[in-house]
């Protein structure tokens, strides 16, 4: 029987104070596979193209110049100034197979998603971006899963809050970047967070 290494997260939750949003993945890919040192940082995600679809009409918004790496300080300031906290779903796993691909994690610890939302005051709604995201994170609330671009309510202490379920942003995932795109668009509308740089 295969011996299988204990991967923690490497990244700290990107949590900013007046954050409405709290975007969950599973886990990042493995190191290797990084353009930069933070959230989806595989340049094959689409994550930062839908982005750059939904907020600048440019999928390369966020793309440095002549270079397969997102900038990350471009990233950053605009997530806090629009209020996406980042985080994934589980902290710890085995990686099954040396890929980025969630079928093969065997999750060892999920995430105190709890204690984000304690430290998220303002938080309004979460976001899973891909189906093991979402069953880890139905691990810990009762809540029914939403359809894809659809929410639940899910109860925390006196508040409500949304949970959205989103395709996931791999390329293997069958869907276009404008469709992806869409779906997104309609969450931020949702949560009244929507509006074109």
């Amino acid at each position: 029987m295969e011996n299988h290494i204990v991967e923690y997260h490497p990244l700290q939750p990107f949590l900013p104070a007046h954050a409405e949003l709290l975007m969950l993945g599973s886990f990042p890919p493995p190191q290797k596979r990084w353009s930069m040192n933070f959230y989806y940082p595989n340049f094959n995600n689409d994550m930062w193209r839908i982005f750059g679809v939904l907020f600048f009409n440019d999928k390369d918004y966020f793309v440095v110049n002549g270079k397969k790496v997102f900038n990350k300080d471009k990233l950053t300031d605009f997530l806090i100034h629009k209020g996406v906290a980042l985080y994934d779903s589980a902290c710890a796993v085995k990686r099954l197979k040396e890929n980025a691909s969630d079928q093969f994690l065997e999750v060892v610890k999920y995430t105190d998603v709890i204690d984000l939302l304690h430290r998220l005051p303002h938080c309004k709604a979460i976001v899973t971006t891909g189906q093991k995201s979402t069953d880890l994170l139905r691990t810990q609330f009762n809540v029914d899963e939403p359809r894809i671009g659809e929410s639940m309510p899910l109860t925390f202490g006196s508040r409500t809050i949304k949970l959205f379920r989103m395709p996931s942003s791999s390329r293997a995932y069958p869907l276009s970047l404008d469709k992806k795109a869409d779906f997104y668009r309609k969450m931020f509308i949702d949560l009244g967070m929507y509006e074109e740089f």
